[in-house]
């Protein structure tokens, strides 16, 4: 294989062993160190401790997914200048460490969304899903944000109205923990009245506020990230749009020139999130991976089946409306080029990015929602099939 197979591992709670890990094919780790607050330093001592324990298994730390950025760094407020330091001397240590990429964002108080994370596929799998009409009947009649109405339109209004007057209290509650739900290994875990208040502290930032935030930070990373030799790669929103009033600037093609035109290095990349962008109906995944093919730094490759109200289903990676063949064809392409060209830096990791859950995990709770064992071992098998196919019919 010419791409390096990633898995991802939330460390040592993860319900999903190494053992099942290498049997699905994958040759490296994406992790982090779940155990450290956000905006603490990853400490050398911490990051050789991890790295020993994923290469005693006979495999290697590939990307660091994610050093957390502190929500003050994106606010620019209280101790941001603080929580930038600590960045910076923790991808210091991850490059002292050998650790050569990490993959980060910069979505405000909500790392992803979905109105429901059990929908039962056709084929009788798990998968999750995002609504507009739900999310909308929790952001104005559950959440009760201030002003949400003016976020959508009338008819989106009165659907959300009538999704809500027909839940009982138990599926209220259900809905509650569904749009709270903390990724895992983040410390952050919200009630409403606390989520209430998270937003209000971003009541006056606005999308071109919060850009200039990104920009700045990124132009305090990168020098330090060119000195350790660590590539940065910032993932997309998830979903692509506006939400909850929240400023969205990693959404779409433009968003993305202007984030790598902030500082021309490679060392200021994106991670290639086919899934995240892939659920913006009007962006097209294989003109963003020819575009940006130079600048990526590292691949979550999952698929979607996208309306143009803005819904969407987690789809199985060969089906749903992004097409993978053909931005699996363009990366191949451009790892070509990086080693003809003899860049510094030629690998590309990738990993199956979610995946349903299948039948014989259907009963295990501690699994969280899209990092079950079986759905991503067939999509990395999916994704290792493709990639021979592509590789043969062009002879790389």
């Amino acid at each position: 294989m010419v791409l390096e197979q990633n898995w991802r591992w939330f460390g040592p709670n993860d319900p999903i062993k190494f053992e099942a890990i290498k049997q699905a094919g994958a040759e490296g780790i994406v992790t982090a160190l779940h155990h450290i607050p956000t905006g603490e330093i990853w400490t050398v001592d911490d990051i050789t401790k991890r790295k020993q324990v994923i290469e005693s298994e006979g495999l290697r730390w590939s990307v660091a997914e994610s050093i957390t950025v502190h929500e003050d760094i994106k606010k620019r407020s209280g101790n941001y200048k603080l929580y930038i330091e600590n960045y910076k001397e923790s991808i210091r240590n991850l490059g002292k460490c050998g650790v050569d990429i990490v993959s980060y964002h910069f979505m405000p108080v909500l790392d992803w969304s979905r109105t429901d994370l059990n929908v039962k596929f056709k084929d009788g799998s798990l998968t999750t899903r995002f609504e507009t009409k739900v999310f909308a009947a929790f952001d104005i009649f559950i959440l009760r944000r201030p002003n949400a109405e003016q976020n959508y339109s009338d008819i989106q209004i009165q659907q959300a109205e009538e999704f809500y007057n027909n839940l009982d209290e138990k599926q209220k509650e259900k809905l509650i923990q569904t749009m709270l739900l903390p990724f895992p290994g983040t410390e952050e875990s919200f009630t409403l009245e606390k989520f209430r208040a998270t937003l209000e502290e971003y009541k006056d930032i606005k999308d071109e506020e919060f850009r200039e935030n990104l920009y700045s930070f990124i132009k305090e990373i990168v020098p330090v990230a060119e000195e350790s030799g660590v590539f940065l790669a910032i993932h997309p929103d998830d979903p692509p749009m506006s939400l909850l009033g929240l400023p969205r600037i990693v959404s779409n093609k433009k968003d993305i020139e202007n984030i790598l035109s902030v500082t021309d290095s490679p060392y200021n990349g994106i991670t290639l999130c086919t899934g995240a962008l892939g659920a913006g109906h009007k962006n097209n995944l294989v003109d963003i991976a020819q575009s940006f093919a130079k600048k990526v730094n590292f691949i979550h490759l999952r698929n979607v089946t996208v309306k143009e109200n803005g819904d969407f289903i987690e789809d199985n990676l060969l089906d749903g409306t992004v097409d993978i063949y053909n931005v699996m064809k363009t990366l191949l392409l451009e790892q070509k080029k990086r080693k003809d060209e003899g860049r510094k830096s030629t690998h590309m990791p990738i990993r199956p990015d979610h995946g349903h859950l299948m039948f014989p995990e259907q009963n295990i709770k501690e699994i969280y929602p899209g990092y079950s064992l079986f759905g991503r071992m067939r999509s990395l098998a999916e994704l290792r099939g493709l990639e021979l196919g592509i590789e043969r019919s062009l002879g790389l």
